[in-house]
Parts: C-alpha cells; sequence; structure tokens
C-alpha cells in the first residue's frame, strides 16, 4: 500500500472515531440516564427509541446565534473551545485499537505524550474563564485550575505504575507486557487513574468548576452556539479518552479470554464497559464540595499512588 493511502486512511479512521464515538457516548448517557432514573427521555425523535435527538440538538445548536460579550476579549474566547478540542483529537493518534499496529501512529513515548496533551485542558479552561469577563466565568475557572493541577499528579503517579511494571512507555508496549494478574497488584493505580480522570475531564460528582447551582454554568457560561457544543463535544470526547486510556493500561487493551484475532472489539467493549460505569457515577453521586474534592485528592489518591510506585518497584526488583 502506498505510504499516501495509508496515512489518508489513518486520518480519516481516527476524525470518524473522533467525531462518532462522542456522539453514541451522548446518545447512550441519554437512555442510560432515563432508565436508572426512571424517567422519560426524548423518544420521538426520528422513529425508534429517539436516535435521532443529538441530530436534533446539532441543529440546533447551528441555529443558535453565536454571541460574544462586549467586555470579552474576543479573540481568546472564540479560541477556546477549539483548544478544549484538540487534544483529544491528538490522543486518539496514539491510541492503539489492537495487535498488530492497529494504531494511527505508534510512538515509543506513546503514554508520555498523551499525559502531556492532556495537560494541556487546564489551558483551554483558563483561556474561556478570564475571556468571557464574567465574574461566574472566572470564578469556574479558577476552581477548574486548582482541580486539574491537583488531580494531574495522582493521574500521572497512576499512570507511572504501568510504564514501571511494564518496563515501557509506549501505549502498544503496555499492552503487549499486561498480564492478567496485574488486575489485583495494580488495581490500586488503576482506580486513582480512573477518578483522577473523571477529575480531569470535570465528569460528575467532580463539576464544580461548573456547578450551576452556583455558578450558573462556570467557564462556559457566555457560551452559546456551535462554541459551547464544541464544549460539550469536549467533556464527551473526554469520556472516551478516558475510557479508552484505563482499558489500554489497567484492562489489557486488546486481550480477551478466547479470539484474540479480535482484538479491537474486546477494546472496544472494555472502553464500552469503563464509559457504562463513568455514566453509573454520575446518576448516583452528589456532586462534591470543593473542599472535599481537595481533600480527596490529596490526601487519599496521591498517597495511594505513591504506596503503589513503591510496591510496583519492590515487585520489579523480586521478580
Amino acid at each position: 500500500m502506498p505510504l499516501w493511502l495509508d496515512l489518508a486512511i489513518r486520518v480519516v479512521a481516527v476524525m470518524l472515531a473522533f467525531l462518532l464515538l462522542p456522539l453514541i457516548v451522548g446518545q447512550a448517557e441519554h437512555k442510560v440516564m432515563a432508565h436508572m432514573q426512571a424517567r422519560l427521555g426524548p423518544m420521538y425523535a426520528g422513529g425508534f427509541h429517539g436516535w435521532a435527538q443529538l441530530v436534533a440538538d446539532g441543529v440546533k445548536f447551528l441555529q443558535k446565534e453565536d454571541v460574544a460579550p462586549r467586555e470579552a476579549d474576543r479573540s481568546v474566547f472564540r479560541l477556546a473551545p477549539i483548544v478544549a478540542l484538540f487534544p483529544y483529537l491528538l490522543v486518539f493518534l496514539a491510541l492503539p485499537l489492537g495487535p498488530g499496529g492497529l494504531v494511527a501512529q505508534a510512538l515509543d513515548l506513546g503514554l508520555f505524550f498523551v499525559l502531556a496533551v492532556l495537560g494541556v485542558g487546564v489551558v483551554a479552561v483558563l483561556m474561556s474563564a478570564w475571556a468571557s469577563a464574567n465574574k461566574y466565568s472566572l470564578l469556574g475557572g479558577l476552581r477548574g485550575a486548582a482541580q486539574l493541577l491537583g488531580y494531574e499528579l495522582p493521574l500521572v503517579l497512576a499512570a507511572a505504575s504501568v510504564a514501571m511494571a511494564a518496563g515501557t512507555l509506549s501505549l502498544v508496549g503496555i499492552v503487549e507486557a499486561w498480564s492478567p494478574w496485574w488486575l489485583l497488584w495494580q488495581a490500586p493505580a488503576a482506580v486513582v487513574f480512573f477518578i483522577s480522570g473523571l477529575a480531569e475531564i470535570r465528569r460528575p460528582p467532580f463539576d464544580m468548576p461548573i456547578a450551576e447551582s452556583e455558578l450558573v454554568f462556570g467557564y462556559m457560561t457566555e457560551y452559546t452556539g456551535m462554541r459551547f457544543a464544541f464544549f460539550l463535544l469536549a467533556e464527551y470526547v473526554g469520556i472516551v479518552v478516558i475510557a479508552a486510556l484505563t482499558t489500554v493500561l489497567f484492562l489489557g487493551g486488546w486481550h480477551g479470554p478466547f479470539a484474540e484475532q479480535l482484538g479491537w472489539l474486546w477494546t472496544l467493549l472494555k472502553t464500552g464497559a469503563v464509559t457504562f460505569v463513568i455514566m453509573w457515577l454520575r446518576m448516583s453521586n452528589p456532586r462534591l464540595r470543593e473542599d472535599q474534592l481537595q481533600r480527596l485528592c490529596w490526601l487519599v489518591l496521591v498517597p495511594v499512588a505513591l504506596a503503589q510506585l513503591v510496591l510496583t518497584a519492590v515487585v520489579k526488583v523480586l521478580t
């Protein structure tokens, strides 16, 4: 296959996954929420089970006027939603779907690249908060910055434990080195990574930066139309990314109990299962207070992640 054709196929595949998977997750969340809370959700748009509701929502966003506050820093204000969304597209390039090079771009430092790119999210939050010229946006941005900078530490420490166990920073190499007993001795790191990931994408119960009962909608208060839709899309892409990273790092990626040649299917099924847990936590847990959120990070997750690093180092030395 010519190099240009191979590159084009990979780019198209990543773009399709980037655009379609968040929509599927968004539609699934509406249905899961309705069933878990015994609510009647949208059922009539498009026919069967309201499948076209997200299409209708997209048309609605397209029709809304794009408004920027008079006192806003308009160039920064308009750029922030793109900065929030773009890092996740880069992460998609490095996520392995299956064995045999089924990844858009295999990187020797894939884990380092992914964690570095995810850290850009705090920039988008601060950009939107400061540029909006709104006190509620600014308060939400400050909360978001404190939350993202705090939870970045346990996230990185938990990922470092897996990299140390596998002896590589390559995401493909980590999956290849994975064995079922990691489910036991890397379980604390998996829990820390998962919880920290939820906080990084500001999903309930870690949604203090956009607490609507206190801050209207936090750093997104002044956004309308497609720019607001980009922020929502970034949230759902973040769900897919955190679920996929949890699968790749801790659940064995494409490894399954049988049919190893269907590795891509195992990766998708595990990612879907983790995504369901993310939805479940949103439906069943109240929002944490700011002091509770920071206490969980610094007094629970960071010590557990450090203890896991020590355990991993001891196991590697002894084996």
